[in-house]
């Protein structure tokens, strides 16, 4: 694999720590104590904050801050201008840092351009949020969530294609991997 490729105008602090094949483009800053994985990319003015631990192969999108005590698992996607947050009640007069909220994207999990992940929630497994889509809770691994707030409408396989919501073992239409369907679940199987 190839070394880190950092463009000019990148700002990375010491003590960051950047795993190989890493690229890292136009006008991102990236803070000292964040920790990323192998095979990520960053695109055009990523902010990626102190306490931020992000997997391999994860691909943030332009204009996404990732703010502290976010946790980006390996092969999650975070489309363009989508939002984490890291306050449930923020005031500019108030000094909250310590009731920072823990947010989770789990393993190969996609979020897409301008969706709000609240904090305090886990995104499941392979779950898929909709474009500007607002997650107010947990989501449910494969989970397939759109709208404000957001809602499960059904399933995604890993491979990204929808999945039925019947309930019962069906397979996905393109790679063929079988799931079990249930109440408020999706399971490969």
């Amino acid at each position: 694999m190839s070394q880190v490729h950092i463009h000019p105008s990148a700002i990375v602090d010491d003590g960051a720590t950047i795993g190989e094949g890493t690229r890292v483009w136009h006008w991102v800053h990236i803070c000292g104590g964040a920790k990323i994985g192998k095979g990520c990319s960053f695109g055009q003015n990523v902010f990626v904050g102190n306490d931020v631990l992000i997997g391999d192969n994860v691909k943030v999108q332009n204009n996404v801050s990732i703010y502290d005590a976010v946790t980006l698992e390996d092969d999650v996607f975070c489309g363009p201008s989508m939002v984490f947050t890291n306050v449930n009640n923020p005031r500019s007069h108030v000094n909250r840092k310590n009731e920072y909220r823990r947010t989770v994207v789990k393993k190969g999990a996609s979020i897409g351009a301008n969706a709000t992940i609240v904090c305090g929630h886990t995104v499941g497994e392979y779950a898929f949020i909709g474009a500007g889509a607002v997650v107010t809770r947990d989501v449910p691994a494969y989970a397939l969530m759109v709208g404000a707030p957001a809602k499960r409408i059904g399933w995604m396989c890993a491979c990204g294609e929808r999945l039925s919501n019947d309930i019962g073992t069906h397979p996905c239409p393109t790679c063929g991997i079988h799931y079990e369907v249930g109440g408020n679940h999706c399971t490969p199987v």
